[in-house]
């Protein structure tokens, strides 16, 4: 069934919009009624765990999977039962799905020859996305001849050659090693808005999608839990999930014992310690919450080189390990009440200075904006 012609869609309009969609496979639902907004022209990363319903919802959009319930629009088009070859769809597969006996540039051109379009375009859109992904080169190439960084590229190129409305991703860049899928993140970058089509990855790795994404839905048991930029998901998370899932994180369990017109007081006596914070957010006095702190919001100090060892926003400890990682070290730091704080310090001083932590007695203190506080 082929979605009807409709008159030109408003560019202030979301491009992709999911209107409650589910998916169930048997009684399970892998996909929970979810309503999301894409624009057009960005990067989304779906990001999530395994079984979390990302890669499930990326088919959908795809047309590979028909959804249980609800819409999918495309540019203002219902597209929830138009087959996949009518969609203005194309998809990248983390295996990359190369045609081994094929050279790079009969790879790329193979779905253009099947819309049958002539020999001169063909090798002119051909030549144009193998120069934009830097592979023109190795147009006469195997896959067997090309390393996974290559293999990735050409895979993107064959997707970006029949110049699709929509990119799918998932996982592109999980077989790449560290430092060539961090240097690939930002040529999808460039590529994307080379070109301005349309992105949405599925990734399960976070930094790969703070790097990638213009936006983010993280996905939990099938829902989108929160949807922002980078930044607002890492600095203002809605749950305990997202804190925790992004990134590293100190939860701190306590007690409303005061909310003021313009601060909260919490009494965390797990960690020994009252947080106090100018973030008001609608709970009681008695209220059970969560102060999420990152790690590298932490200050630490000698007990010796501080005046005040005890107050609200501190509290005291002993280094109990340290992991030098280059650019900073994580300190695990055990507080009086036994508890384990996680704290990230850069490395300006160098590694001796580093090593002289392990076992020391510490004050671990945080500025009273740092702390995010969560309900749930």
């Amino acid at each position: 069934m082929n979605a009807q012609p409709s008159t030109p869609a408003d560019p202030a309009a979301p491009y992709v919009r999911l209107d409650a969609v589910s998916k169930k496979f048997g009684d399970f639902p892998a996909v929970d009624e979810v309503s999301l907004e894409i624009r057009r022209g960005e990067i989304f990363c779906l990001l999530g765990g395994s079984g979390s319903g990302k890669t499930t919802l990326l088919r959908m959009m795809a047309g590979f999977e028909t959804p249980s319930g609800g819409r999918i629009y495309i540019d203002g088009e219902d597209m929830s039962v138009v087959p996949p070859y009518e969609r203005p769809v194309n998809m990248m597969f983390q295996s990359y799905a190369l045609f081994p006996h094929m050279s790079v540039e009969k790879n790329v051109s193979f779905g253009l020859e099947q819309e049958a379009l002539g020999r001169p375009e063909i090798r002119r859109r051909v030549a144009e996305i193998l120069e934009i992904v830097q592979m023109g080169p190795y147009a006469g190439r195997k896959p067997h001849q090309l390393s996974g960084g290559q293999r990735q590229r050409v895979a993107l190129a064959r997707a970006l050659a029949k110049r699709p409305k929509l990119l799918l991703l998932d996982e592109p860049l999980a077989a790449l090693d560290r430092k060539l899928r961090e240097r690939t993140q930002f040529e999808l970058r460039s590529i994307q808005e080379r070109l301005g089509v349309t992105f949405i990855v599925v990734t399960h790795d976070q930094e790969e999608a703070m790097t990638l994404g213009t936006r983010l839905g993280v996905m939990d048991r099938g829902r989108i839990v929160q949807v922002g930029t980078p930044a607002e998901i890492y600095e203002s998370p809605v749950n305990r999930f997202v804190a925790d899932f992004i990134g590293s994180v100190n939860l701190l369990e306590g007690r409303v014992a005061d909310r003021g017109e313009h601060d909260l007081t919490i009494r965390c006596e797990p960690f020994g310690c009252t947080v106090r914070t100018p973030r008001c957010i609608e709970c009681s006095p008695g209220d059970t919450v969560w102060a999420a702190i990152r790690p590298e919001k932490i200050a630490l100090a000698s007990d010796g080189s501080t005046s005040e060892a005890s107050g609200d926003n501190r509290v005291r400890g002993k280094v109990r390990e340290v992991a030098y990682m280059g650019d900073v070290s994580i300190c695990l730091v055990e507080i009086d009440s036994g508890k384990t704080v996680r704290v990230t310090l850069p490395n300006r001083t160098g590694l001796a200075a580093q090593h002289e932590l392990r076992h020391a007695s510490v004050t671990l203190s945080w500025d009273a904006e740092s702390p995010v506080i969560l309900t749930r």
